[in-house]
């Protein structure tokens, strides 16, 4: 689904959500307990259809099921009706382990990778992996490209919580994202994705700068994966628009510091210093950036 249908999409929800609270908070009790009656119907009614157009798409043999199992699962539309009317072909499980597939060529490129620990009524628990465990962009990572790629096909899910490293984790070592995001990243809970063209033919190695919502953002590719980060030098706070990448180095063009683009912008020779990395996802050839506001 495109940006723009998504938004419809939910601005139809948020509008249908505004006229049922309306019917509830009505003095006539006859009227409020008919247009509830009349709103059950219809999603009833909505229901057994849905219901029986997938029979009949079943019907059809192997391509029916691929339709039902691969197909409709993929349009947000669809899977959200699916869902709404518990409809939906793919377990809770299933739909995480979906999400974390679309982003996790974004946590590899940084070194990291993330694996899910359980879900139990709804609570997903999850664990980073490799460079993504101390990423100075954890937070970010974590709300904005792995949280939101699960709430996107599993609107269900109740909470996603991140789970330290230890073997057998206790209670107290399971932190909410919105807590972590807001430990790690003060501005995180303001940050949003931003669709940004003409990037996928960036070529390998080219360092390109970018405005997005205000910010002045490098863009490179390394082994056709896309690095987004701020155009700031942590070391001398000069702009890195001249940078130039050779291996896996970015280096500033005033100091001289490197800084690993595949490792979250850390410091080659100090550890302590990285560049502000973003999250990055390519979806279906469309680029989206996560930025504070």
């Amino acid at each position: 689904m495109a940006t723009g249908e998504r938004e419809a999409f939910q601005e139809r929800l948020a509008r249908i959500e505004t006229l049922i609270n309306e019917v509830q908070a009505t003095a006539n009790p006859a009227l409020r307990r008919a247009m509830e009656e009349l709103v059950q119907t219809l999603l009833e009614l909505h229901g057994v259809g849905l219901e029986r157009m997938m029979d009949i798409i079943w019907e059809a043999g192997s391509a029916g099921e691929k339709i039902i199992h691969e197909r409709l699962p993929e349009d947000n539309l669809v899977s959200s009706l699916l869902l709404l009317h518990g409809l939906h072909p793919l377990s809770l499980a299933d739909r995480v382990q979906q999400a974390l597939a679309k982003v996790r060529p974004y946590l590899q490129s940084h070194g990291g990778n993330v694996e899910v620990v359980s879900i139990v009524d709804g609570l997903v628990r999850l664990r980073l992996q490799g460079s993504c465990q101390s990423c100075p962009a954890s937070a970010m990572t974590l709300k904005y490209a792995v949280e939101d790629a699960i709430y996107e096909v599993a609107p269900d899910v109740t909470a996603v919580m991140a789970v330290s490293n230890e073997e057998r984790p206790s209670a107290a070592s399971f932190i909410p994202l919105t807590e972590l995001a807001m430990i790690d990243s003060p501005t995180a809970d303001e940050a949003r994705w931003h669709e940004v063209d003409g990037l996928t033919a960036l070529a390998e190695r080219i360092v390109e700068r970018r405005q997005v919502n205000g910010r002045s953002l490098l863009i490179t590719r390394l082994d056709q994966h896309l690095y987004a980060y701020s155009d700031t030098c942590p070391q001398c706070h000069q702009l890195l628009a001249s940078a130039r990448v050779e291996g896996t180095a970015l280096s500033c063009p005033h100091c001289g510091q490197s800084y690993d683009v595949i490792r979250a912008g850390r410091g080659l020779d100090k550890p302590d210093l990285h560049l502000e990395p973003f999250p990055l996802l390519v979806e279906q050839g469309r680029v989206k950036i996560a930025l504070p506001a």
